[in-house]
């Protein structure tokens, strides 16, 4: 067994989506090389309703899946193609756009004003572009948690792990999705397959990600003493931690605990031509789906 050593860890950062969300993300419309097959990640978490409640107005996708999980508040989504309903604390919404759907998504707080969730895109292999669309929304109950004897308490939504499977089936990645926390000062070691790319999302509490030799946090600046310094810090909320090669993921829990998302897949190895919501394979697909969208014919009810 090896344990995978961190290759990176970054902050996501501020963003602006939909008709004004503010909302961070961690990483999306880039170099995709290290989180293939996942495309894109944002963590939609505010207090103030007037910061998401402009919502995700309608919008199309072609070629990926989208996952929604919600933690805090209420989604309410529907879709070209009928579909309606809302997403409520613990939900999993997973979308398998394929050959195109216009949706949207409109966010409204708990009775705090609280509005907490993520949403993943997953890409598609290419002889799955233009499958038929279809969901998959799971209510929390549905979703198992396993607590292991040292009290470390995963919920698995998609894959198997600990002897459970996730509700979420036939994704094209094999992906698996964990919600994973772990109790103060508790050091634990997961399993994740060699082949797959990894990486691990905080969103509460704080730890360390360990590798063979030294606890990888975050190079922070700080001042001691009017002197300025580069310390490393134990990773904290909104914090992405990407992973090199091996089978096992490492933790350190701080002193509150740590919280986090594993996520991992497998690679597709297939170029990726992008355009905003829509994702193929060669800039022609492309031009050919922004030709739908001008012609209304990008909803292919018969795919």
């Amino acid at each position: 067994m090896s344990i995978r050593p961190v290759s990176k860890v970054v902050d996501a950062q501020p963003h602006i989506e939909g008709a004004g969300v503010q909302l961070h993300r961690a990483f999306g419309f880039g170099d995709t090389e290290e989180t293939d097959p996942f495309l894109l990640f944002d963590d939609f978490r505010n207090d103030d309703p007037a910061k998401y409640e402009a919502g995700f107005p309608w919008h199309p996708h072609r070629g990926i899946e989208t996952i929604t999980y919600v933690l805090a508040g209420e989604v309410e989504h529907g879709d070209s193609l009928g579909n309606q309903g809302v997403m409520g604390p613990g939900d999993v919404q997973w979308m398998t756009a394929g050959s195109g759907i216009l949706h949207q998504e409109m966010p409204s707080g708990d009775t705090q004003g609280r509005m907490h969730g993520f949403q993943l895109w997953s890409n598609l292999p290419a002889h799955l572009k233009m499958t038929k669309p279809r969901y998959q929304d799971i209510v929390s109950g549905d979703i198992p948690t396993v607590v292991d004897d040292d009290s470390v308490a995963v919920r698995v939504v998609c894959g198997d792990f600990w002897g459970q499977r996730g509700p979420v089936e036939g994704v094209a990645s094999d992906p698996r999705y964990l919600d994973i926390s772990v109790p103060p000062g508790q050091r634990k070691t997961l399993p994740v397959e060699i082949s797959r790319h990894a990486f691990a999302y905080v969103f509460e509490g704080s730890g360390t990600f360990r590798d063979s030799s030294e606890p990888f946090g975050v190079l922070t600046e700080k001042s001691v003493g009017g002197e300025e310094y580069i310390v490393r810090d134990p990773v904290g909320n909104r914090s992405l931690v990407m992973f090199g090669r091996g089978d096992e993921v490492t933790v350190q829990a701080g002193e509150e605990g740590v919280r986090f998302l594993l996520v991992s897949g497998q690679p597709l190895n297939e170029p990726v031509a992008w355009h905003g919501p829509i994702v193929m394979n060669t800039r022609e697909e492309l031009v050919e789906a922004v030709k739908d969208l001008r012609d209304g014919t990008f909803i292919k009810e018969s795919a």
